[in-house]
């Protein structure tokens, strides 16, 4: 079974003495020393990667420890939400509603995953995507092995692992994708 993206970090953390010499503390601590702002993990993982060479695991767990260390509290899934539809694309919550229900309505084995910017709609593997494109539109992204012949996919590489996407800018276009949605859930 895969890992979550915590046990990942975790795993991570646990090998960083073997693989750099340095324990998790010890790097935080050395990012204290370096000047760089511990709240910009941008900044933090160029100068892990530049300065020391490691990997992205690797500066994803330092960059967050030294984070958190300094005060930052990690997004939870509704602030994600409340961020991906604030302002001007409040309107589009209700058509993300609709995908997701249509989208969990496939199969119990159906996993939400919310991110910073869009939601993974997985099974095995990630079969579609939800992302607030514009004030009035939302991306549907879809994950094919064989697409099928449909004018309104367009080929994508976003959201997510999407090959394929549609633009919806209503709630009662969703039960037209819903075949399309079908179709990637059993792909994956």
């Amino acid at each position: 079974m895969a890992l979550s993206g915590a046990e990942m970090l975790v795993r991570v953390a646990e090998s960083l003495p073997a693989k750099t010499g340095r324990s998790l503390d010890d790097w935080v601590a050395e990012i204290g020393k370096s000047g760089i702002d511990p709240l910009d993990q941008g900044a933090v993982r160029q100068w892990l990667r530049s300065e020391h060479g490691l990997t992205k695991p690797q500066q994803e767990a330092i960059a967050i420890a030294a984070a958190k260390d300094a005060g930052w509290t990690e997004p939870t899934a509704d602030d994600h939400l409340a961020a991906q539809y604030a302002g001007p694309k409040q309107g589009l919550k209700p058509i993300y509603e609709a995908l997701l229900a249509a989208a969990t309505a496939l199969g119990g084995d159906v996993v939400v995953e919310v991110r910073a910017n869009f939601v993974a709609i997985n099974r095995k593997r990630q079969f579609a995507a939800v992302q607030p494109a514009t004030a009035s539109r939302i991306d549907l992204g879809l994950r094919f092995v064989d697409p099928p012949s449909d004018a309104r996919l367009k080929p994508a590489t976003a959201p997510g692992q999407s090959t394929h996407k549609i633009g919806l800018t209503a709630a009662d276009q969703v039960d037209g994708v819903t075949a399309l949605l079908r179709q990637a859930y059993e792909q994956n």
